[in-house]
C-alpha cells in the first residue's frame, strides 16, 4: 500500500456497492499441491486415480519440495532448465497513466501538468488456474497503478490479463487470464511452473534466472546462489532474499529464479538491485511468497458498485501519519474518532480510539485508502475488520464483524 502523510481531518467513510466478480465468480479452487509439482501440459487430462489424489489434497494452492520428488538429483544442464521451464514463464504489459510535467513549462509557461499513457515491462510466472482463471505471480510493482494488464506466452500469443491481488509490502501479485479466453493451441504449449523449496538452499549452488530482460523477450541467465537471508535496507522481511550473481535486470522482475531440478525457489526483483553494482541480484525466495500467493490467488476480483448501492461504516476518523506513529505510537492506519449512534461500527462494537488496521483482509494505512476499497463494497454485505485496541499502554489487535450500512442513511 502506499503510505501518505495527510493532514488530519474528520470524514464520512462511504463507498460504492460490489457488483459482481471479473471473469466469473469463483467457483470453488481447483488447483492443489500435486498440480503446483507437476510441470504437464494445462491441458493434460488426469486418470481417475489422480484426480481422486487431487480432491484429498486440495488444503493448499502452493507447496514445496519436501526433497523426495522425482525431479531430485537429475542431471540437468541450464539448456535443459531452460526448455522445460519457458513454457510456465510470461512477459507482462503494463500500461499506465502517469502525471508528468509538460513540455511548455520548461520554457517557462507555467507550471503545467499533463496526464500521459506510460508503457512498461516486466515478467510472471504461471503458477495455476481454477476454474475460470489461469493465475500468474508477480511482483507487485511491475503491475502496480495499471490501466491495462496483457500477458504474452511462450506462443508469443498475447492475452488480456486483471489484477486478482496484490501485497505491496512484499511486493507480490498475483494476475489472471481467463481461461475462455485463451486459445486450445496456445493451453498446449504453457505449463505450470513446479515448486522448490528454497529454505535447502546452500550458498555456491547453481541457479538460473528466466525474465522479460529489458522488455526484449524472454531471456536466460545463471549463476550462484552468492547468500540467503540477505537483509537489503529497510524491507523487513523476515526471512530476508536470495542473493545471486545471476543477472536480473529491469524486465526480469516477476521472473523465476530455478534450481538445478528446474524448481521455481525465488521470484525476481530488479526493484532490489543497485544498478550501479554488478553481479548482485536478488530474489524473494518462495517459502516467504508462498503464503502470500495462496492468500492472492483466492481473493475476489470485484467491480465498482453504483452510487445507489454505496456502503458506509459508520465512522469518522482520520489517517494515523508516520509523524504521529512516532510521537505517539499509534499503530498506522484509520483512527476513529467518532462512532455514530446506530451504525454499523457501532453494532460490531467499534469505539473511538480503536485503529482500523484491515478491512476485509485488505491492510488498511490511510483514510483514502478505506474509502476507496469501499467502493467496491455494497450496503448490507457482512465483512470482517481488524482493528488495533489500546490496553495499558500496548495496542492489542481484534477482529469484528460488521454488517455495512447504506450510505444515504449517514448523516454527515
Amino acid at each position: 500500500m502506499r503510505k501518505t502523510l495527510k493532514k488530519l481531518g474528520i470524514f464520512a467513510l462511504s463507498g460504492l456497492l460490489f457488483g459482481g466478480f471479473a471473469g466469473g465468480a469463483f467457483v470453488g479452487v481447483t488447483y492443489a499441491s500435486d498440480i503446483w509439482n507437476q510441470n504437464s501440459n494445462i491441458e493434460a487430462k488426469m486418470d481417475e486415480e489422480n484426480k481422486n489424489n487431487n480432491n484429498n489434497n486440495q488444503t493448499s494452492a502452493i507447496s514445496t519440495s519436501t526433497g523426495n520428488d522425482t525431479t531430485e538429483n537429475m542431471d540437468l544442464d541450464v539448456s535443459d532448465i531452460a526448455k522445460m521451464s519457458m513454457p510456465s514463464i510470461v512477459a507482462i504489459t503494463n500500461k499506465s497513466v502517469q502525471e508528468v510535467q509538460s513540455y511548455f513549462s520548461m520554457f517557462g509557461r507555467g507550471n503545467q501538468v499533463i496526464q500521459q499513457e506510460v508503457e512498461s515491462s516486466g515478467s510472471g510466472i504461471i503458477i495455476g488456474k481454477n476454474e475460470t482463471e489461469l493465475l500468474i505471480a508477480t511482483n507487485n510493482h511491475v503491475i502496480e497503478d495499471a490501466k491495462t494488464l496483457s500477458v504474452c506466452f511462450v506462443d508469443d500469443q498475447v492475452y488480456t490479463a486483471y489484477t486478482k491481488g496484490t501485497d505491496a509490502d512484499n511486493d507480490l501479485a498475483v494476475i489472471a487470464v481467463k481461461l475462455s479466453d485463451i486459445q486450445e493451441s496456445t493451453l498446449e504449449q504453457i505449463a505450470i511452473i513446479q515448486i522448490g523449496n528454497s529454505d535447502d538452499l546452500e550458498v555456491g549452488e547453481q541457479v538460473v534466472a528466466i525474465g522479460n530482460a529489458l522488455g526484449y523477450g524472454q531471456s536466460v541467465t545463471t549463476g550462484i546462489v552468492s547468500a540467503t537471508n540477505r537483509q537489503i535496507g529497510d524491507s523487513g522481511t523476515e526471512n530476508g532474499f536470495i542473493q545471486t550473481d545471476a543477472a536480473i535486470n529491469p524486465g526480469n522482475s516477476g521472473g523465476a529464479l530455478l534450481n538445478m531440478n528446474g524448481e521455481l525457489i525465488g521470484i525476481n526483483s530488479a526493484k532490489l538491485a543497485d544498478t550501479s553494482i554488478e553481479g548482485m541480484g536478488y530474489a524473494i525466495p518462495v517459502s516467504l511468497a508462498a503464503p502470500i500467493i495462496n492468500d492472492l490467488m483466492n481473493q475476489v476480483v470485484r467491480d465498482k458498485v453504483s452510487e445507489a448501492e454505496a456502503s458506509a461504516i459508520g465512522i469518522s476518523g482520520q489517517t494515523v501519519t508516520d509523524t504521529i506513529t512516532q510521537m505517539y505510537g499509534i499503530p498506522a492506519g484509520v483512527f476513529i474518532g467518532e462512532v455514530r449512534e446506530g451504525s454499523a461500527a457501532e453494532k460490531a462494537g467499534l469505539q473511538a480510539g480503536y485503529v482500523i488496521t484491515k478491512f476485509d483482509n485488505k491492510k488498511v494505512e490511510s483514510s483514502e485508502e478505506l474509502s476507496e476499497i469501499l467502493e467496491y463494497y455494497a450496503a448490507g454485505e457482512t465483512v470482517e475488520i481488524t482493528v488495533k485496541v489500546a490496553n495499558h499502554g500496548e495496542y492489542m489487535e481484534k477482529t469484528v464483524t460488521l454488517t455495512l450500512d447504506a450510505a444515504s442513511t449517514v448523516r454527515d
